[in-house]
């Protein structure tokens, strides 16, 4: 028999805004525990289930990896070093997003000057976005 608060996985990954097969996913990679089963043999989900999943899809919307989402929600529970864990693992991503942000505009940087020298016209051989393709990376 199933409790008022019991939830089907449609409902959970409605409410929550995901995939049914992430949910399946999450369940399989140990993100989220697996949830009781009706007598039907249908997954039962509670009000828990839904605040996990919540915070695993918020913590992947903010570029953590499912790793570091372990790592998070295992210290989301330790009340003695939780928190100041929980900021450290922050600061690295947001370290780690600094650097993307400073390759991803070096990449643009570059890509614009090269759109910049091509004429858009004339011989392919002539152009410097595909000699720039094939130019060897050490020659850059």
């Amino acid at each position: 028999m199933t409790t008022p608060a019991s939830l089907t996985i449609g409902a959970v990954a409605k409410r929550v805004g995901v995939n049914i097969d992430t949910i399946r996913y999450y369940e399989r990679e140990g993100l989220l525990p697996e949830p009781l089963r009706r007598a039907s043999g249908y997954r039962s989900y509670d009000e828990g289930a839904v605040r996990q999943l919540r915070f695993i899809r918020r913590a992947k919307d903010l570029g953590f990896t499912l790793e570091e989402i372990r790592d998070l929600l295992a210290l989301s529970a330790d009340r003695h070093r939780g928190v100041k864990a929980v900021k450290q693992r922050a600061q690295q991503r947001l370290a780690a997003i600094d650097d993307r942000i400073a390759e991803l505009t070096r990449v643009r940087n570059g890509l614009e000057q090269l759109i910049e020298a091509c004429p858009g016209h004339g011989s392919p051989d002539q152009c410097p976005i595909l000699q720039a393709l094939v130019q060897d990376e050490g020659a850059v």
